[in-house]
C-alpha cells in the first residue's frame, strides 16, 4: 500500500526518529472490508513523571511556566510544533505522536504538592505549553478538570489554550478563578472551512463549536480571546479577517496570531500532507512559507520564529493589526494577578478564621 490518508489522523505514517538508527513501522489495519481508509487506534500509556510544571527561558514565549498533563495529542493537527517532543521518548513525530498518548495520572496531586511548597513563587501557569489540555483523552481521565480544581483552591493564575469546546465543562473553576483576575482562555481557530479542518486537525472541535465556546466563556464573564494559529501562507492566511470578525462577534476580547513554523520532522510531515490533500496548492504554499522563513521551511531564531520575516510576513502582521483595531480587539492578553494566591493549609489565622477570603 502506498502513502494514503489514515482515517481520523493527520499524519499518514511514522517517519524515522532523528535520534534512533532503528525504527518499526506497523501496518495500519482496515476496520472492516467496506472502509476505504486504514485506521489506527489510540493507546494511552502511564507517564511516571514526578513533575507537571515545565520551565522555559524563551524570550518570545509570554510565560515562564507551563502545566503539562499529557504527552502526545490525538487531535492529530498535522502542523503541530510539539510533534518532535515524542522523539525524546524513542517514538516518531508522525502517527506515534497522535496514537501513543502518555497520561500523567498523578498530575493533579503533583501540582498540589508543587504549589504547596514554599519554593513555589505564585505566577501564571500556561495550560498547556505542549499539547491541548482538552484533547479527547480528557473526557475520560479528567486531569485538566482536577488540576483546575487545585488551581482554583490555591487561586493560582492560569491561561488556557485549546481548540476544544470541552473547556466549557469547567466553567465553575474558571469563573472562580476569574473572580480573582486569575484566569484567561484563548480558543485556537485556524480555519472556518470545515472541510479543511477535518483533514488538517481531524479530532478537534469544528470551527462553529470553537466560536460557541468563546460565546459561552464570554457570557460567563471569563476573559476569552482568539488565537489564530498557525496562519498558513497560501492556505489559510486569507481567512485571518473573517476569523477575527467571527471571534469578536462571539465575544472575544483579545487576539493573537502565529505564522506556521515547521521544526525538525514536522516539515516533512506537512509536505507529505499537502501532497495527499492539496497537491495543486503544495508548491505555492511551500514557497510562501519559505518567503517568511528566510528561504527555508523553518526559522528557529528567537525574534523571528513567532512572526516571520520579509514583506509577506509584514503583510500578515499589518492585516492582523488593522483588523484588530477595526474590531476593538486587544492584542494583549488581560493581565492576570497572583495577589490572591493562598496555600489552603496556611489560611487559618487568629481564632481559625480564613485570613484571605
Amino acid at each position: 500500500m502506498g502513502i494514503v490518508p489514515i482515517r481520523g489522523r493527520g499524519a499518514a505514517g511514522n517517519p524515522p526518529n532523528r535520534f534512533e538508527s532503528i525504527w518499526f513501522e506497523p501496518e495500519p489495519v482496515l476496520p472492516d472490508p467496506g472502509d476505504p481508509l486504514p485506521y489506527r487506534e489510540t493507546q494511552y500509556l502511564r507517564d511516571r513523571s514526578r513533575t507537571v510544571i515545565s520551565r522555559n527561558a524563551s524570550p518570545d514565549i509570554p510565560f515562564e511556566a507551563s502545566l503539562n498533563l499529557y504527552r502526545g495529542c490525538s487531535h492529530g493537527c498535522i502542523y503541530c510544533y510539539a510533534r518532535p517532543t515524542h522523539e525524546y521518548l524513542g517514538l516518531s513525530a508522525g502517527l506515534d505522536f497522535e496514537t501513543k498518548v502518555f497520561v500523567k495520572e498523578d498530575g493533579p496531586e503533583l501540582l498540589r504538592a508543587e504549589l504547596s511548597s514554599p519554593r513555589w513563587v505564585p505566577q501564571v501557569l500556561a495550560l498547556s505549553g505542549i499539547t491541548d489540555p482538552y484533547q479527547p483523552a480528557e473526557r475520560h481521565f479528567e486531569l485538566t478538570r482536577r488540576a483546575l480544581g487545585v488551581l482554583a483552591e490555591f487561586r493560582n493564575p492560569v491561561v488556557i489554550i485549546t481548540k476544544n469546546y470541552l473547556v466549557t465543562r469547567d466553567l465553575d473553576h474558571l469563573i472562580e478563578l476569574a473572580r480573582h483576575d486569575a484566569a484567561a482562555v484563548q480558543i485556537s481557530v485556524t480555519t472556518l472551512d470545515r472541510s479543511l479542518q477535518r483533514v488538517m486537525e481531524p479530532r478537534t472541535a469544528i470551527p462553529e463549536r470553537r466560536l460557541e465556546a468563546i460565546r459561552v466563556l464570554s457570557d460567563a464573564g471569563v476573559p476569552v480571546g482568539v488565537m489564530v494559529a498557525p496562519v498558513i501562507p497560501g492556505l489559510t492566511d486569507h481567512e485571518l479577517p473573517a476569523i477575527l470578525e467571527s471571534a469578536a462577534e462571539a465575544g472575544a476580547r483579545y487576539a493573537s496570531y502565529i505564522p506556521l513554523r515547521l521544526p525538525h520532522g514536522v516539515a516533512a510531515l506537512f509536505q507529505e500532507w499537502l501532497e495527499l490533500h492539496y497537491p495543486e496548492r503544495s508548491r505555492r504554499v511551500l514557497n510562501r512559507i519559505r518567503e517568511i522563513r528566510g528561504g527555508r521551511l523553518n526559522d528557529p531564531r528567537f525574534g523571528s520564529r513567532m512572526r516571520g520575516v520579509g514583506p509577506y510576513a509584514e503583510q500578515i502582521r499589518s492585516l492582523f493589526e488593522i483588523t484588530c483595531s477595526r474590531l476593538g480587539l486587544s492584542r494583549q492578553r488581560p493581565e492576570l494577578s497572583a495577589r490572591s494566591f493562598r496555600r489552603p493549609d496556611e489560611q487559618l489565622g487568629l481564632f481559625g478564621l480564613d485570613t484571605n477570603p
